[in-house]
């Protein structure tokens, strides 16, 4: 059966968080339900629809934004209670909007997870490390996380027996405790941004816990009372955004539910279960901003089941299975109609009473501004951004959500860094020539974006050993013109990525570091070399960070404590790059550092044999590129191309696809060129000898591409 969704567009709040939007329990068997909306101005809204319109139920005086809002109630009864985390406090409101908690807790700052147990009773809060737990607003369980918490559940009591809390942390990991303790970690394929029960309660078991990440995986994890057995794992093959909901719901009606997943780039995916471990893709739909919230219900007419989900600027759009169009000239054909008309004609009034304000008002502020005392005042807007490394084409993604329509963006670099092309990107990108002498300015761009853009994916590939700063200048069309800043930090050390474990069986080159420094200052050091390490000094007096570099597949272990540090890698420039760093935050401090370092020779040899085959492709890659024009003009000129070779035959079958990945990774043959180029110097730098003026001779030898004369040129050196 083919699934057939119409969309509806009910109402717009203002700018909603993640998991901040719930649908109310039914009255009947196949009733409308009610939708409750929490938003950044601080406004609860009620609501049902009435003959297609939005009949508010009640809605709150705006305050402190809403970080969360989730559903409770006592045992056995619906769950109709709302509760709400704003800053650091609690509130809980009846259906009819009468409010019956206000709980302020003790943390110190802003609720950013928050999860109310079945029984009503149990309440789990999160601030960015710290999770706790209450049971009637008296304080139970506490626990610092190692790295920033995302969200947390916990598995329903009446099935496991007993509280279990799991936390979704940010290094990759999800966190399960008992009472104030950490049971077990159970490692997960990216940074998890979102849990939710299977099915809505846990499966079978109990125990059985869906997973999204930042970086677009799905997957399902049964949390048993001593260790985590994953059941099954979705990677993200399309490169579509970072899941920030799920939800269980049988939207086809065949008594089975269907998982509903939103996307921080707008994509609306149904999965369904053809067997109980392989879920597969039944049905998506793209809407033009980041889905924070997803549920599955009855909303906009009894007897028709819906997704609704709410997007970051605060509308809520719903995918109905109502048939928006009946064929035939039925009277019910004539009936929709009308309604269509009467509707369309309350909107049509509905405009003409806007556009008469916005003019009233315009002419107010052009008579005022005339008088002297007269301030224009700067219209705030929110941005929501996102600064993240992908692994699979080592390259960050910058994506601005703003939440009016984007006029543009300014991208400002100090360090050297390539703008790479975006599919999904539709504006317009000019740039401009700077001067990277006296202002170290390496890049300006304008990215000119078309009418009602909200949302803007930009990619950048950075060049590790050069930090600096990436600076985005936001202009939304509102007027008066305003702009917002945002900066993100380039590390010196940009394409590693955290990973759980790595291969010591290669050979590595370590570097020791000792001095008169305490834990706090070197992580500190570490937090400003490395990317996805915590901000927080870890607890505990020593710890050990794995790292992998994305571009060439090298790897870094950094095990430190206070007065020592140890960092093994497999390629040299990395242990460079770490050293010239460290050496520069140390002497700002005026500590005093000694430094020693172990080569192993092996490792040059070893390191040259990653490059090389994606070395081997690019110059084979550039060579195909350069030769199809002329390929074309001879296939012009002699009409047919059988009299070719095999191998200039495919090159024109696959000309557009050729091009295509040229123009996707510019730069990327210059990059590997100098790679190996670094390797070289860094090399000969540890022996303490200037190899630069031999240079020109080792481009030669990459020119001609020859593994064993690489190597070979390394060691004769």
């Amino acid at each position: 059966m083919e699934l057939s969704l119409a969309r509806v567009d009910y109402l717009q709040v203002g700018v909603t968080a993640q998991k901040t939007m719930r649908l109310l329990p039914a009255s009947g068997k196949k009733a409308t339900q009610k939708v409750v909306v929490g938003d950044q101005d601080g406004v609860i809204t009620c609501f049902g629809i009435k003959k297609g319109e939005a009949v508010p139920v009640f809605k709150t005086l705006p305050g402190q934004k809403i970080s969360r809002l989730e559903l409770g109630g006592a045992l056995n009864t619906p769950q109709e209670k709302i509760f709400v985390a704003i800053g650091s406090e609690v509130r809980g409101f009846t259906k009819r909007g009468k409010q019956f908690l206000s709980f302020e807790t003790n943390l110190t700052e802003s609720i950013k997870a928050m999860y109310v147990h079945i029984s009503g009773a149990d309440l789990f809060l999160c601030a960015s490390y710290i999770y706790n737990h209450y049971c009637d607003c008296k304080d139970q369980h506490y626990y610092l996380s190692g790295d920033k918490i995302n969200d947390v559940l916990c598995l329903p009591v009446d099935k496991v027996n007993c509280i279990t809390p799991v936390l979704a942390c940010q290094d990759r990991v999800l966190r399960v405790l008992q009472g104030s303790d950490l049971l077990y970690e159970a490692e997960v394929p990216g940074p998890p941004t979102v849990l939710a029960l299977n099915n809505g309660n846990g499966g079978d078991s109990g125990e059985e816990i869906l997973y999204g990440t930042s970086d677009g995986k799905l997957g399902l994890i049964q949390i048993t009372g001593s260790k985590p057995i994953p059941k099954w794992e979705i990677g993200n093959e399309k490169k579509r955004g970072g899941i920030l909901c799920i939800d269980s719901f049988d939207i086809v009606g065949d008594g089975v539910k269907e998982l509903l997943v939103g996307r921080d780039d707008g994509m609306l995916e149904i999965y369904n279960f053809e067997s109980a471990d392989d879920p597969g893709l039944r049905y998506d739909h793209a809407l033009s901003e980041s889905i924070a919230s997803i549920q599955g219900g009855c909303v906009g007419k009894d007897g028709y089941d819906e997704i609704l989900a709410s997007t970051y600027s605060g509308w809520l759009t719903g995918l109905t299975t109502e048939p928006v169009h009946r064929e035939g000239g039925s009277g019910e054909e004539l009936k929709l109609s009308q309604e269509m008309q009467s509707k369309i004609s309350s909107l049509r009034n509905e405009l003409e009473h806007l556009q008469m304000k916005v003019l009233q008002e315009r002419e107010k502020y052009q008579q005022s501004s005339q008088s002297s005392s007269a301030v224009s005042s700067v219209p705030a807007f929110s941005v929501n951004d996102k600064f993240t490394l992908n692994k699979d084409d080592a390259s960050y993604s910058l994506i601005l959500e703003v939440q009016t329509a984007i006029d543009n963006v300014l991208v400002q670099s100090d360090v050297p860094i390539d703008l790479l092309d975006v599919d999904k990107n539709s504006a317009v990108v000019s740039f401009s020539s700077c001067d990277s002498e006296p202002n170290s300015n390496f890049l300006l761009a304008t990215y000119r974006c078309q009418a009602n853009t909200t949302r803007l994916e930009l990619k950048v590939r950075s060049i590790e050993g050069q930090y600096g700063t990436l600076q985005a200048y936001v202009t939304p069309r509102i007027q008066p013109k305003t702009c917002q800043v945002h900066q993100y930090q380039i590390k010196p050390l940009s394409l590693h990525q955290r990973t759980h474990s790595i291969d010591h069986d290669r050979p590595m080159n370590t570097l020791t570091l000792k001095g008169q420094f305490s834990f706090a200052e070197i992580h500190s050091w570490v937090v400003f070399c490395l990317p996805e390490v915590p901000e927080k000094t870890p607890a505990g007096e020593s710890i050990t960070f794995y790292f992998q570099n994305t571009f060439l597949g090298t790897q870094l272990e950094s095990t430190y404590r206070k007065g020592e540090g140890c960092f093994k890698s497999d390629n040299i420039s990395t242990i460079s790059i770490l050293k010239d760093v460290l050496s520069k935050e140390a002497t700002k401090r005026k500590i005093n550092l000694n430094i020693s370092y172990d080569i192993n020779e092996e490792s040059v040899r070893h390191t040259l044999k990653l490059i090389h085959p994606k070395l081997e492709y690019q110059q084979l890659l550039a060579k195909k590129v350069h030769l199809i024009d002329a390929l074309r003009e001879l296939q012009v000129h002699e009409g047919n191309v059988d009299f070719l070779l095999p191998k200039y035959r495919s090159i024109l079958e696959e000309a557009d696809q050729l091009l295509e990945e040229y123009k996707r990774q510019p730069a990327h043959l210059e990059r590997l060129y100098g790679m190996i180029t670094d390797l070289f110097i860094d090399k000969f730098k540890f022996k303490g000898t200037n190899v630069k003026t031999k240079v020109p001779l080792l481009l030669e030898i990459l020119d001609g591409c020859d593994q064993d004369g690489l190597i070979a040129f390394f060691e004769a050196a």
